[in-house]
């Protein structure tokens, strides 16, 4: 089983649209709603593709209560802590062709009672877990730290930690030891400081996160495809899109492709790669089931690294 962890949950609005143009009445094409977090959307992707896992999420006020019908309609298996602030909302414009323009709340504090409650349920449920992923944004007035401190229990237990986070919550947890973190390009380069512009940046970059305690490295590249460094071995993957619809999530189904396949190697690369691609070119923030998902477009080679990457990929 995978068990996720997701603070900072949320109600996602996804409204297709014809073009953004500013200070316009736009006609929405579609809107969708779907629950949402990146914890949420890996347990989502899993189920979709009948792997077992569990979402441990906090909820409150109104939006939370719908959050919860939502996952409980969709057949999640979750477990939901009760807390004072209201779940956020956030709001999705996707254009034909791609682009995205994303609108997040910042969600509300949680309390140290609360952050013990959820650790506590993670804790509960983690002895039946081969995999704990904890990940998502931190709300407002959580210790950055937190991540970190629930790593560090869970590694000291024997359980295998992924950990897909950015900013100083992902630099915080490096030191606790996860099995696997999965930056995307942009939380690469804030964790190291450094500029990304070709496939030697990512390598050289995931190598300072391996120096800093992270075992492996996942690195969703959008366009570009992804990167795995594991162990001294290197692989790179790509998988076109011919008609993308919505980027919302495809790096959560990414990392549960990873986990679905073994979380290990190549294999594990490529199907991570066909759950992305396949999340890539459906609507709003819906998961890949089995019948959107088409592994032959799906390409491992070595990596080259003087390969350049695509300008704001």
């Amino acid at each position: 089983m995978i068990l996720t962890l997701t603070l900072n949950p949320s109600l996602d609005r996804t409204i297709e649209v014809g073009s953004l143009t500013r200070g316009a009445v736009i006609r929405a094409a579609a809107a969708h709603l779907d629950p949402g977090g990146k914890g949420v959307n890996v347990s989502r992707a899993l189920l979709a593709n009948q792997v077992r896992s569990r979402a441990v999420i906090p909820f409150g006020g109104a939006e939370g209560q719908q959050l919860v019908a939502l996952l409980a309609a969709a057949g999640i298996d979750m477990i939901s802590v009760p807390v004072a602030g209201a779940t956020r909302s956030n709001v999705t414009l996707a254009e034909p062709d791609g682009t995205v323009t994303k609108i997040n709340e910042p969600g509300t504090p949680l309390t140290a009672a609360e952050l013990d409650t959820l650790a506590g349920a993670v804790l509960d449920a983690a002895g039946s877990a081969d995999w704990v992923v904890a990940s998502g944004s931190l709300p407002p007035g959580v210790p950055t730290e937190v991540y970190a401190v629930l790593c560090e229990r869970f590694v000291s237990a024997g359980i295998q930690v992924a950990v897909d986070t950015s900013g100083p919550a992902l630099v915080a947890a490096l030191p606790a030891g996860p099995t696997l973190i999965k930056p995307n390009r942009e939380e690469l380069a804030e964790a190291t400081g450094t500029p990304i512009t070709c496939l030697g940046d990512v390598i050289d970059a995931a190598g300072k996160l391996r120096a800093m305690g992270a075992r492996s490295v996942l690195t969703s590249l959008g366009a570009d495809g992804a990167l795995l460094i594991e162990g001294d071995q290197v692989w790179y993957g790509s998988c076109p899109v011919e008609e993308p619809r919505s980027s919302v999530g495809a790096g959560d189904s990414m990392l549960a492709g990873f986990l679905a396949a073994g979380a290990r190697g190549e294999s594990a690369l490529a199907e991570g790669l066909a759950w992305a691609s396949a999340a890539v070119g459906l609507p709003g923030s819906r998961m890949p089931s089995p019948a959107d998902i088409d592994r032959t477009a799906v390409r491992i080679c070595t990596a080259d690294p003087a390969m350049p990457l695509m300008p704001g990929g």
